[in-house]
């Protein structure tokens, strides 16, 4: 394995570690300081996507999907407030969300390597930041799903409350699913320039 996608493992590695801690912060009603850098994988997978290949990409994927189970184990032996900091239903979301959405990146990524050079970045990390929120929240969050665990704790997240503050009314998970996702496009446009120069550093080192 060459060294610059272990790198990529590493680096993946990194990222999944700091948003399961830096996910207990809140900033402000709607988000934590995870939904910043979570997003940050993605960038790391089309990176190696596009210098090394699908093959690679996968492999970075699957480390991270490991590291993030690995972190999930540990947050459910730690209790806070007589329950697991990470419930069944959060990890199950995380995984599950994280191993499909990533995977999806890889493949939208790979069939649109041939085009302009932000396009396979762009629409893959959408996609991807779209089903990963949909997944995790849905899974994780919705009442529909309560089945799941039915004694996990995830009542408040269905709570109806007026939206961003405004008039419409819809659970709290909704508004924490819009604002995460609002984040990960961000980072998606913003993670554009490092895609650019990073690549093209690595390109022509191998």
């Amino acid at each position: 394995m060459k060294s610059n996608v272990i790198m990529g493992i590493a680096a993946m590695a990194a990222i999944v570690v700091a948003s399961n801690i830096l996910v207990q912060f809140l900033v402000g009603d709607w988000l934590t300081w995870g939904a910043f850098v979570y997003p940050f994988a993605f960038l790391v997978t089309d990176i190696m996507n596009r210098v090394f290949g699908a093959a690679a990409a996968r492999r970075v994927v699957v480390a991270g999907f490991v590291v993030g189970v690995a972190c999930s184990f540990v947050g459910s032996m730690i209790e806070v407030g007589g329950s697991p900091l990470v419930t069944f239903r959060i990890a199950l979301g995380s995984g599950s969300a994280f191993l499909v959405a990533q995977l999806l990146d890889v493949s939208i990524f790979d069939r649109m390597r041939e085009q302009a050079w932000w396009r396979a970045p762009l629409v893959s990390s959408f996609a991807g930041s779209a089903v990963d929120t949909f997944l995790f929240f849905g899974i994780a969050f919705s009442s529909q799903l309560s089945f799941l665990e039915p004694d996990g704790g995830a009542e408040w997240a269905s709570e109806i409350v007026p939206l961003f503050g405004t008039g419409i009314l819809a659970p709290v998970w909704v508004g924490l699913a819009i604002a995460d996702f609002g984040v990960k496009c961000c980072v998606a446009l913003v993670a554009l320039a490092p895609f650019r120069v990073v690549s093209a550093r690595l390109i022509r080192a191998n």
